[in-house]
């Protein structure tokens, strides 16, 4: 006679802001959530205000594909509500035959984004990282720094970003030095 495992999938109690039904298909295979799909980059006036509602109410989870067009969706979100939480999937994690985009994620890989959403700090630090602070880490100004901020920005949950955005990131969500040398395999 053998046991069957029964397996209770981990609740979430924001609302996560997808793109599409496929992202929304993948996250609810992976975790109890409820989402919000914005359908691409034209927002209407309901999924607006649905979002605002959700914001206000439980809070909001930003997590969209790791693309351009999913960029430019958070931006839009993130302008209006720019104390959303915010999840990113690792392009890798979302990459199957050439499509990117959190419907191709494993449910494993879901659930580590979704775990490592992190929200806006609103104090003030007084040690920010900088641009040097990039460059010692090794993700900055040299030979691999690209390849380097992918792998550090899916250890840290920040995602993949140019210098400039991927510092602004770690800033906004209050990752000390210590966190990115660690990160980076670096000495602090």
């Amino acid at each position: 006679m053998t046991v069957a495992k029964v397996m209770t999938m981990e609740k979430i109690k924001e609302i996560i802001v997808v793109e599409g039904r496929d992202d929304t298909d993948a996250i609810k295979k992976s975790v109890d959530a409820i989402t919000i799909e914005t359908h691409g980059y034209g927002i209407n006036k309901q999924t607006w205000q649905l979002i605002a509602d959700a914001y206000k109410g439980p809070g909001i989870v930003v997590f969209t594909d790791p693309d351009f067009a999913g960029e430019q969706i958070r931006r839009r979100i993130l302008d209006r509500f720019p104390m959303a939480k915010e999840a990113f999937l690792h392009r890798d994690d979302a990459t199957k035959k050439g499509d990117i985009g959190i419907e191709n994620a494993r449910p494993e890989a879901i659930r580590q984004a979704l775990s490592k959403a992190h929200c806006t700090v609103t104090e003030e630090k007084e040690t920010a990282i900088m641009l040097e602070d990039m460059t010692r880490a090794g993700l900055a100004g040299g030979a691999g720094a690209s390849a380097a901020r992918a792998e550090v920005g899916k250890k840290l949950g920040v995602g993949y970003a140019n210098v400039k955005t991927f510092m602004a990131r770690l800033n906004r969500f209050g990752i000390t030095k210590e966190q990115l040398m660690e990160a980076a395999g670096r000495d602090k």
